[in-house]
């Protein structure tokens, strides 16, 4: 199958050693120059793609998401979080699933909620008697949150790529992002015991402090997606604004954020939205070589020989995905699969939306799934363990992430009630 092979030579080269940008150049050339000979129109075929307004999103979101983590604002997050549910049976990994959840909603990081959450959560964890795996793994599975629940940068490439709307699939990521967020507090409740009594309970007036702090954190989710949900501004213009609204946060409130701070924050954020236009462009190429070699229309005539139904699809798909997730990471792997898949999903009248939630789902798992795990590394950085514990630490949270993706297969409206709700025809 001419999908597969372009993968497998694909991978041989990242497993050679080539970067990933240039694996996504060097094969289509490669492949276009022995049926074609060249690629005609290579420039515009690059500028085509990357002169999409909403493209200038992702380094926004990305800052936002800087200047958030150097403000310590997951401080009282968690603070705010730990205080109520200190005394729950389970309640510092419940506490540490719900400030990982709302970080998400600030970062829209996986990698960035699990490193920053990770660095207060686990060392409390582990002081108030939950188990090293427990720790190790809460802090994992939650951090996957951060590309689920909104916003999202792979949201925002997913709807760039498939031209789909990015309002509907931050409202369709809200409620099996928070499906997804009480397994895994029910897990901690479930096989965790109940934590031993603090020695040095914090008193009532610095409960309160960080209850009152936090609200300045717990307004930002609901400023950018308020003012997307309501139409006062586009995606772009939410992650514009959401930027501002998290500098006037850090540096006015919290205090936290100083100029070397920020400028350092702008550099990385640059550096990481480079790296992606880069992908973006090998992928450009890529997709105009599954054009030209016919590669959707094999797909879909393949599916129509094996007459496969759209949860049938979708297995496939899922199990395809995880695979990928073995050696690829998010960004690579939607625009990689993207160009071929969307003339499938037409013809099984797929909605673009619910597959990708699905697809969100499965680059979740990706992030927990060695070797290519970022959030396992994450992990092993943050405290020091093998990375063999902490990969045992996930497999609990791995099997929940496959009964969440099984369950929005067999209930898509658990990702289509929401933007439904929202006037969105889905």
């Amino acid at each position: 199958m001419t999908f597969l092979l372009l993968l497998l030579a694909l991978i041989a080269l990242l497993y050679l050693g080539v970067p990933m940008f240039a694996a996504l150049f060097l094969l289509p050339l490669a492949v276009l120059y022995v049926v074609e000979g060249g690629v005609p129109a290579l420039g515009e075929i690059v500028i085509g793609k990357l002169n999409g307004y909403l493209l200038v999103a992702i380094p926004l979101f990305l800052l936002m998401a800087h200047v958030m983590v150097r403000g310590r604002v997951v401080d009282d997050l968690y603070g705010a979080a730990f205080a109520l549910l200190r005394r729950v049976r389970g309640g510092v990994g419940i506490a540490t699933v719900a400030a990982s959840t709302i970080f998400a909603a600030i970062s829209g990081s996986s990698v960035a909620t699990a490193l920053t959450v990770g660095k207060i959560a686990i060392p409390q964890m582990l002081r108030y008697g939950m188990s090293r795996r427990g720790a190790f793994g809460v802090v994992a599975a939650g951090g996957t949150l951060g590309i689920l629940i909104p916003p999202s940068a792979p949201m925002v490439l997913y709807a760039y790529v498939t031209e789909t709307s990015v309002a509907a699939l931050f409202l369709a990521g809200v409620v099996p992002g928070l499906m997804m967020a009480a397994m895994f507090a029910a897990w901690c409740f479930l096989t965790e015991g109940r934590a031993k009594a603090p020695p040095d309970d914090p008193p009532p007036a610095r409960i309160g402090t960080a209850l009152r702090r936090s609200l300045w954190s717990l307004s930002l989710p609901v400023f950018v997606l308020g003012g997307i949900y309501f139409g006062v501004f586009t995606a772009t213009e939410a992650a514009g604004t959401g930027t501002l609204y998290a500098i006037v946060i850090a540096a006015l409130v919290y205090r936290a954020l100083t100029l070397k701070d920020f400028l350092e924050g702008v550099s990385e954020a640059a550096r990481t939205a480079a790296m992606l236009l880069m992908i973006i462009a090998g992928a450009a190429v890529y997709g105009y070589m599954i054009t030209k070699l016919r590669v959707p229309q094999e797909l879909v005539g393949l599916v129509a020989d094996w007459g496969l139904s759209q949860t049938e699809f979708l297995i496939c798909m899922m199990l395809l995905l995880f695979l990928l997730g073995l050696v690829l990471e998010s960004f690579s792997i939607i625009l990689l699969t993207m160009p071929a898949i969307l003339p499938v999903l037409a013809a099984l009248d797929i909605d673009k939306v619910w597959y990708g939630v699905l697809l969100t789902l499965a680059l979740e798992m990706a992030l927990i799934t060695p070797p290519v795990a970022l959030n396992l590394v994450v992990i092993k950085a943050i405290t020091g363990a093998p990375l063999m514990e902490v990969s045992r630490s996930v497999l609990p949270y791995m099997l929940m992430l496959a009964l969440g993706t099984a369950l929005l297969i067999a209930f898509p409206g658990i990702a289509l009630w929401l933007p439904r709700q929202a006037g969105y025809g889905l």
